[in-house]
């Protein structure tokens, strides 16, 4: 078969940890070999015209559905592409940019999954999902330290945006295969608020890892970090995986080494011994903090890229 790029979407609301999540897959398989594609740079019209017609971001009418899923076609196939850019600090376009897809692509943004040969595109498909105040937190901090926004105009953006996150963001949540939710612990309990626990909702629209054999298999000092059981996820049978922000590096460990001996040639591309980078957050005072459910998450997408590169090439 005619190699071909394997193609992650990652798709998710304003702020939901997109560019965090897409930064740490591409480490993990080598920046050399991903191109990253932000299907926000599609934009139909820049800052100042949307406030003029008072359309937001969100709204499909806003962007190019029809060339996104163009490039994306061609990316599948190997073609380069003429990729717009939206500066997000001037809220105008600068000048397009020559794409060429390495062995594996990344694509993250608002609206990834809003056509069906969108969809059709990806090997891939991941939704990130935080809870509504958590993600109205990161955007503020974004926004504000990163963008020049006020705090004050970042909530009445948020403001204006929830209808069409309502209306066309969320509904995308059921392509996923995998769906992604950090969340802080509960009030209360010794774990530091910035490791953040993960729900790891996983679809049987593509094949996952057993997990059962070794969270069901007696071993019960993983039990109290890690669980896997049974839940329905928008009215289908699905698994959900849970990982707490106090996992142990020698918990983890067992679920990584399930995942290399799966796919041996895994191991040389994410293992928390020999790519310390993964699974790392700065603090909120630029301290360096050590994630073991964000690591997991980022091993487990690599995983399933990998395993369709292995299918397919």
């Amino acid at each position: 078969m005619v190699q071909r790029p394997i193609i992650l979407g990652i798709v998710g609301d304003s702020a939901a940890g997109k560019t965090t999540l897409t930064r740490g897959i591409a480490q993990v398989l080598g920046e050399e070999n991903v191109t990253v594609i932000c299907t926000d740079d599609y934009h139909r019209y820049d800052r100042k015209q949307r406030a003029e017609l008072g359309i937001t971001a969100l709204h499909p009418d806003c962007n190019y559905l029809d060339i996104m899923q163009q490039h994306l076609t061609l990316l599948r196939t190997g073609q380069p592409i003429l990729k717009p850019i939206y500066n997000h600090s001037t809220g105008t376009f600068d000048p397009p940019e020559y794409i060429k897809p390495n062995k594996y692509v990344i694509v993250e943004g608002l609206l990834g999954y809003s056509t069906r040969g969108m969809r059709d595109s990806y090997d891939v498909k991941v939704y990130l999902a935080p809870p509504e105040d958590l993600r109205a937190l990161w955007k503020i901090k974004r926004d504000t330290r990163k963008r020049g926004y006020s705090e004050e105009q970042v909530r009445e953006e948020l403001h204006k945006r929830e209808p069409d996150s309502e209306a066309f963001i969320r509904p995308q949540r059921q392509w996923a295969d995998v769906v992604v939710s950090f969340y802080p612990p509960p009030e209360g309990s010794n774990q530091d608020e910035l490791l953040l626990n993960v729900r790891l909702v996983l679809r049987p629209t593509i094949p996952h890892p057993d997990f059962w054999q070794i969270l069901n298999a007696g071993n019960s000092h993983l039990r109290s970090a890690i669980r896997l059981e049974l839940d329905r996820d928008m009215g289908k049978p699905v698994d959900v995986l849970e990982i707490d922000g106090h996992a142990t590096a020698s918990q983890v460990v067992e679920l990584e080494r399930m995942l290399c001996n799966e796919i041996p040639y895994l191991g040389k591309f994410c293992s928390l011994d020999t790519n310390p980078s993964i699974g790392k957050l700065i603090g909120t005072t630029g301290e360096l903090l050590q994630s073991y459910p964000l690591a997991l998450t980022q091993l487990l997408i690599t995983y399933h890229m990998l395993k369709a590169a292995n299918i397919y090439q």
